[in-house]
């Protein structure tokens, strides 16, 4: 009688030049500008399917207005992307450019807001604060109660954040990169000692090995664990956040333009409304914050959500819940990305731990990385967002996260 065990099946291919790990907007974004850059072996990995994790449930906002310089250059490289998406992939990703509305309800977030505004225009962004006449005048289902002040910027706004990985996914292809569906990562192996030199060499997963010289971790909440596997330490945790998308609204009763409409956030609370098609999206975080992979909707959720929506937008207070998800944040000891190749392990790049702002930055970094690892001068320094900072210069805090 033969014990031995089957075969493996092995769809993977034997070696690639690079590996990505994670399709969402990240791994796609680098996936493709690696290829334009003239990468010709690039294998993306991705345990379900292209944009089915964070970058599917994200609340699709892409804007300008941060308190980082650093930030505010990557946000603005991805907005010129997005704006000419349809043009350049010939994919409509739905980009509507309302513009984002912080409402501001202490003097301490006035005052940081203040100075936030004047870095942005000192960058050349329209941004601007204001008063609460003004506020009310933009938004008139918010009530003003308790506000002091508003900032704004109109050439903030939304988009579709799947099309934007379909667009990728599709251009990526179309140069030569192989997309590896169901496909997780269950280790790595390396070669080199383990305090110098230590180098990747192959990337495993439950469909075959692949030998490579170049690894990206893409891999949103989940890179964590994917650095320990890799012997890297990558500080990110998830973090739940639930979204409502409303049935069509009455915009005569409620008094509400969605034509113009902008993305409004309660920065105190992170309550947010944005325009949905013919409804609105909300989202608010949990009462009590889930840290862990539980991304299963919160039955007591909507009763908060009301809460807020009674508090800061009562006008909106009649709308009819429709679908709604939950998704995981990245997040990081200081609400900042992590971006390079890891001290630990020659090879391995990664991208991750945006903490709610990694949709829209996506264009932008997978650009920057591409750079980085074909030897290119980015567009933009972002060794500072090497994950080392958390050692030697510390953290390095970014104030407008929602």
């Amino acid at each position: 009688m033969d014990n031995a065990a089957p075969a493996q099946t092995n769809d993977a291919p034997a070696s690639a030049e690079v590996v990505i790990i994670g399709a969402g907007v990240m791994g796609a974004s680098t996936a493709y500008h690696l290829a334009k850059a003239g990468v010709s072996d690039i294998v993306i990995v991705e345990r379900d399917t292209p944009g089915s994790g964070s970058t599917s449930k994200a609340a699709g906002g892409v804007r300008c207005q941060f308190s980082d310089a650093l930030n505010i250059a990557l946000s603005v490289r991805s907005l010129e992307v997005l704006r000419n998406f349809e043009a350049d992939f010939g994919i409509d990703i739905d980009l509507v450019s309302n513009g984002y509305l912080f409402l501001l309800d202490t003097a301490e977030a006035v005052e940081a807001f203040r100075a936030n505004v004047a870095l942005q225009q000192s960058m050349g962004l329209d941004s601007r604060m204001l008063t609460v006449a003004e506020v009310a005048e933009l938004a008139p289902y918010v009530e003003t109660e308790g506000l002091l002040a508003g900032a704004f910027n109109p050439g903030d706004g939304h988009c579709t954040p799947e099309a934007v990985v379909a667009g990728y996914i599709t251009a990526a292809r179309d140069l030569g990169v192989r997309v590896l569906k169901s496909c997780e990562v269950t280790g790595f192996e390396t070669a080199g000692e383990d305090t110098a030199g230590r180098r990747v060499v192959s990337v495993m997963t439950n469909r075959g090995t692949i030998a490579c010289s170049q690894v990206v971790c893409t891999a949103g909440a989940w890179s964590g664990r994917i650095g320990e596997l890799a012997g890297v330490d990558l500080p990110v945790t998830p973090l739940r956040r639930e979204i409502m998308v409303s049935e069509p609204v009455d915009t005569d009763t409620l008094g509400v333009d969605l034509a113009s409409m902008p993305f409004t956030i309660d920065f105190t609370t992170s309550f947010y409304v944005h325009p949905e098609g013919p409804g609105l999206l909300f989202g608010c975080p949990d009462e009590t914050d889930v840290e862990s992979f539980d991304d299963r909707r919160d039955p007591d959720w909507l009763a908060t959500l009301a809460e807020h929506i009674d508090h800061r937008a009562p006008a909106l207070a009649d709308v009819e819940p429709g679908r709604g998800w939950a998704g995981l944040y990245e997040m990081t000891p200081d609400h900042n990305a992590i971006i390079g190749e890891a001290e630990e392990l020659d090879g391995f790049f990664y991208a991750c731990g945006f903490s709610g702002h990694g949709f829209l930055m996506g264009p932008a970094v997978g650009e920057v990385v591409a750079d980085l690892m074909t030897g290119r001068e980015p567009f933009v320094d972002v060794s500072p967002l090497d994950k080392r900072r958390f050692a030697t210069s510390g953290l390095r805090r970014e104030l407008n996260i929602v």
